[in-house]
């Protein structure tokens, strides 16, 4: 008997998140370097980091030049990004000595048939993300097993419970970051005399599109500048997806 397309689907998925789990227990406790070198090993060839170049991305950009500055890292332009983000990506690249950093865009042909006056965000922020960051990075990483991302679970509730390791979309998230908070990722950027996103300093701790990011207020979540008004807390890139489900063409 031939199994079928959605059972494989299922095993695979099944896999993934033992092997999500497996890694979390066994790193667990452990510095983000080695977590991160330990990923960087476990998926040679196979692995990238994903990176906005926002208020806390050096941290983990310069941890990954200590290791690989050749590692792929991609930059997700959205086309709405602030200007300070993209002259911050090539200050941070320039001075880290990153050689694998690549830029991907939104599809030319999405923007046309749903976005041609670049105004789609107005009416519907999670179309206007799903073409902006969701599908631009699913095709990024269709060549890749696994993924850094540089959540951290003091950020906003719905990143309180980030694992260590996750499966996500049929590949592997690494979250070496997640129990750093505020503090720890200030002295850090300091000792290493990383340069600030200049945007922080004017009350953006969490940066996004132009558009959708607004000031945080004393005593919010960082991220509560993100489509202020709106019942929406992430771009779709890190929502979690039915069995079987893809993203984007993945």
């Amino acid at each position: 008997m031939v199994p079928d397309a959605l059972g494989l689907a299922l095993d695979r998925e099944e896999g993934l998140a033992s092997e999500a789990r497996l890694l979390s227990a066994r790193h667990e406790g452990e510095a983000a370097e080695a977590i991160l070198a330990a990923a960087l090993d476990l998926y040679a060839g196979r692995i990238a980091l994903v990176s906005s170049f926002g208020a806390d991305s050096a941290v983990l950009l310069a941890m990954v030049a200590d290791i690989d500055r050749s590692l792929p890292v991609i930059f997700l332009d959205t086309g709405k990004l602030f200007p300070a983000t993209v002259a911050y990506r090539d200050r941070l690249v320039e001075a880290l000595g990153l050689t694998g950093v690549f830029t991907r865009q939104p599809d030319a042909a999405d923007l046309a048939a749903a976005d041609p006056a670049g105004a789609l965000w107005m009416a519907d922020t999670d179309a206007c993300c799903d073409i902006r960051k969701v599908k631009p990075l699913a095709a990024a990483l269709q060549s890749y097993a696994a993924w850094i991302s540089g959540r951290k679970r003091y950020q906003a509730a719905t990143r309180a419970q980030l694992p260590l390791f996750e499966a996500a979309d049929g590949r592997i998230k690494v979250n070496p970051l997640l129990g750093w908070d505020r503090a720890r990722i200030e002295a850090y950027r300091e000792a290493r005399r990383l340069p600030p996103h200049p945007l922080v300093a004017e009350g953006y701790p969490s940066i996004g599109c132009l558009p959708c990011t607004d000031k945080v207020r004393p005593g919010e979540d960082e991220r509560a500048g993100r489509w202020r008004g709106k019942a929406k807390t992430e771009c779709g890139i890190h929502l979690d997806r039915p069995s079987g489900a893809v993203i984007a063409g993945i």
